[in-house]
């Protein structure tokens, strides 16, 4: 198998597009990463979306995407893993590279979500929970995630105002971010005054749907000696069902994930240097810092106490804002963090920039940890 490069980064910013249909988005990312690449043509693209079906009529993004960007004739399919389908579409397209079979590949992650009621969301995007055991109690994500959170909080002593650091630091970030949704810091005193979204998960617990469309364009390692290398790529799954899990306050999904990965880039926690992990909801970022290996088990937020998520800190994450503050497109969130990994590899990510980097590891996560794809990145000549 070869080592995959990426030569092309496009990214739109997470707002309510009112003007831009999902194909405008879509195309706007993939031309931007193919002119950052300097590449015309291309011999795949992979594009990640998880509601293009439900919420804006829209099927067949493969082809779709492939007609406006000028790319007749190249295979062109959608990928879908709920919240976890851009990550998966990037691990498609480095398999296709790094097997020989392609020598271009474009992944896009893309979703349009701002014009459709807030119930038909909620529908939609429970399509990623069990339709016959979770979704047909009248279940939601927000939901399951404050069950998860009830139970960890009670497992290890927590009170709901010990998660405030994973959203004020996501907040800080995002600050830096002309991409983010949310450009502004917030307080201990907004955590904690925060409505209530599902108790004990507040506003500010909870990262916000957008439109946006991110996409990065992949080539053989030797093609590119300069360009940021993929050398971790790893998939796994869990239970659909939380209430299937042996354990509901940990994501054996993401731990193998994350070992896979480890193993295949030949480092450790230790040698990463940021983590763009899944933050969705604030105890989801807790269980990750855990499952990657981060921290002990229910250590994930005095991780964040002690101030070790923050830029100076030992492993930084959300760097650009996050789910939390650049916002949640969920079929594009994957490659909105592989594209913001790179930039901090090229030393490009602005006022956001941490110094450093080295090796960068991200997260995405479908569902409530039934799909986990983790990917690592080196910055070349390291």
């Amino acid at each position: 198998m070869r080592l995959v490069a990426i030569i092309g980064v496009g990214q739109t910013p997470v707002r309510e597009h009112w003007s831009l249909s999902l194909r405008d988005l879509a195309i706007a990312a993939g031309r931007s990463a193919m002119e950052d690449a300097g590449i015309e043509k291309v011999d795949a693209i992979y594009v990640g979306n998880m509601t293009s079906g439900s919420l804006n009529q829209q099927r067949h993004l493969g082809a779709l995407v492939a007609d406006f960007l000028g790319q007749w004739g190249v295979e062109a399919v959608r990928m879908e893993a709920a919240c976890g389908s851009a990550g998966s579409t990037m691990r498609q397209g480095i398999l296709a590279v790094a097997s020989g079979e392609k020598e271009a590949v474009l992944a896009i992650g893309v979703e349009k979500m701002t014009e459709t009621s807030g119930s038909e969301i909620t529908a939609a995007l429970t399509g990623a929970a069990d339709a016959d055991y979770e979704i047909i109690h009248g279940v939601s994500f927000v939901s399951l995630n404050a069950l998860v959170m009830r139970r960890y909080m009670h497992e290890y002593g927590y009170t709901q105002a010990d998660f405030a650091p994973f959203a004020i630091n996501a907040h800080a970030n995002g600050a830096n971010n002309p991409n983010a949704l949310f450009r502004r810091s917030i307080s201990q005193k907004d955590y904690v005054t925060g409505r209530s979204v599902a108790d004990p998960v507040t506003l500010f617990d909870a990262s916000p749907i957008g439109d946006g469309a991110a996409a990065l364009l992949l080539v053989p390692a030797d093609k590119a000696p300069s360009a940021v290398q993929v050398i971790g790529s790893a998939s796994a799954t869990d239970t659909l069902s939380v209430h299937d899990r042996e354990d509901p306050i940990w994501l054996e999904g993401a731990m193998k994930s994350a070992s896979r990965a480890y193993a295949q880039a030949g480092v450790g926690p230790e040698d990463i240097d940021l983590f763009e992990l899944h933050d969705a909801f604030s105890i989801m970022a807790a269980l990750s810092l855990e499952a990657g290996g981060f921290a002990e088990r229910g250590q994930g937020v005095r991780l964040a106490q002690e101030g070790a998520i923050l830029p100076s800190g030992r492993i930084p994450i959300a760097t650009m804002g996050g789910l939390k503050a650049r916002g949640h497109p969920v079929g594009a969130t994957g490659l909105y963090q592989l594209a913001e990994a790179t930039l901090q590899l090229r030393e490009k990510a602005g006022k956001a920039q941490i110094g450093g980097v080295k090796i960068a590891m991200t997260q995405n996560i479908g569902g409530s940890g039934a799909t986990v794809v983790t990917h690592i990145l080196k910055k070349p000549g390291h």
